[in-house]
């Protein structure tokens, strides 16, 4: 019986590598169509992530799999993975190229992580790129010279003094340009030290990205937005989502967005580095939401620490946010030290009301986002 039973489950997996076979040959199919799709994209301008036909394709195979059995969450997770392989890929034949008259663009702090990843794009859509670095200043007249456009990616701390000590004579017609995580301070110094267009770009992501697909660049306007336009349309082609906004409004966010959020992040660490947490022990009792968590608090402290104090400290106004959070923090805490469980639930669900419909949205989002991670946990 046990040998019948070993030989119809071998059987059995001989097919199962079989159908694997094939997929893999579909999947092989599928990636040389989608780069076929891509080269047609950059002959034709258009931008590799299409929303509304990726969510048209996603929701008409999720019926399809309904229709023969298959759970559809199985199929979007599917395509989803696959797409994100295609956006990686896409991007090696290139981007076409929107403004072929610009000239030369420089990246101040090209050699940086952010100013390599937009210079990388910028090469893959045709320009010429030249980068300008700390080392670099006794040649910048020659490296300025002819430039289109100057993109300022260096330091926040440091990014109005070589605004206004370093860049108050570019010709009229450049377009300069910064990638900085607040906006006021450096579109006013922008404004102040140069007579032509002006704009300000706040990149959204970290340099690690594989792809600016589904990204967001946020865009605060300066000066002059006709004859820059050109390069917000290149962003788009890449991938990204431009979101425009003024920049007190984006500085405003940014206190809750950036420097609250990492803030709090980086006290979860302090507090488990001085708590002395044995984190072997912490994973192995870990869900794969609190694992998510920890991931997260991890990759903040695998980065550069002189970037994390950048964003905390660039906003004087960020100290009364994160005191806030203090405070109700505090309050809280008092919940727990007097035992109110009513008290507790009064403002949970309080809490929940506030935040709608998008509570069970992010419910929802997140599911997808656990499974890839108890996915990782089993290996």
């Amino acid at each position: 019986m046990a040998e019948k039973t070993t030989e119809e489950l071998e059987q059995l997996r001989d097919l199962i590598d079989g159908v694997d076979q094939q997929l893999l040959h579909l999947l092989r199919k599928r990636l040389d169509l989608v780069a076929q799709v891509g080269a047609v994209k950059h002959g034709a301008g258009l931008p590799i992530y299409a929303p509304e036909r990726e969510a048209a394709m996603l929701a008409k195979r999720r019926a399809e799999a309904s229709a023969i059995g298959i759970q559809p969450q199985l199929i979007e997770d599917v395509l989803r993975r696959l797409m994100r392989e295609s956006y990686l890929n896409e991007k090696d034949v290139g981007f076409k190229q929107v403004r072929e008259d610009l000239g030369k663009v420089v990246i101040i702090g090209g050699e940086g992580q952010l100013g390599k990843l937009f210079g990388q794009m910028l090469n893959l859509s045709g320009y010429q790129v030249v980068s300008l670095d700390k080392d670099d200043w006794q040649q910048a007249d020659a490296l300025l010279d002819g430039a289109g456009m100057v993109i300022v990616s260096v330091p926040i701390a440091v990014t109005c003094e070589v605004i206004r000590d370093k860049l108050a004579s570019l010709p009229e017609h450049c377009i300069l340009a910064d990638l900085t995580s607040i906006k006021s301070a450096p579109l006013a110094a922008m404004m102040a030290a140069h007579k032509g267009p002006v704009v300000g770009l706040h990149p959204m992501f970290g340099p690690d990205v594989g792809s600016l697909a589904k990204q967001v660049v946020v865009v605060c306007h300066g000066r002059g937005q006709q004859h820059y336009q050109w390069l917000l349309e290149q962003i788009t082609i890449w991938g990204a989502r431009v979101v425009e906004a003024e920049a007190p409004q984006h500085d405003k966010a940014m206190q809750f967005v950036q420097a609250m959020r990492h803030f709090c992040t980086f006290v979860y660490g302090f507090n488990l580095c001085n708590e002395g947490v044995d984190m072997d022990s912490l994973l192995q009792f870990s869900s794969p939401i609190y694992r998510l968590e920890l991931a997260m608090v991890g990759r903040l402290f695998a980065q550069n620490p002189e970037l994390y104090a950048d964003i905390i400290f660039a906003q004087k106004e960020s100290f009364g946010v994160i005191s806030h959070y203090l405070e109700n923090f505090t309050k809280a805490l008092t919940l727990i030290e007097q035992h109110d469980r009513a008290g507790f639930i009064a403002e949970f669900e309080r809490v929940s009301q506030w935040f709608g419909e998008l509570a069970p949205q992010f419910r929802n989002e997140s599911r997808a986002m656990l499974q890839s991670v108890n996915d990782l946990k089993s290996h």
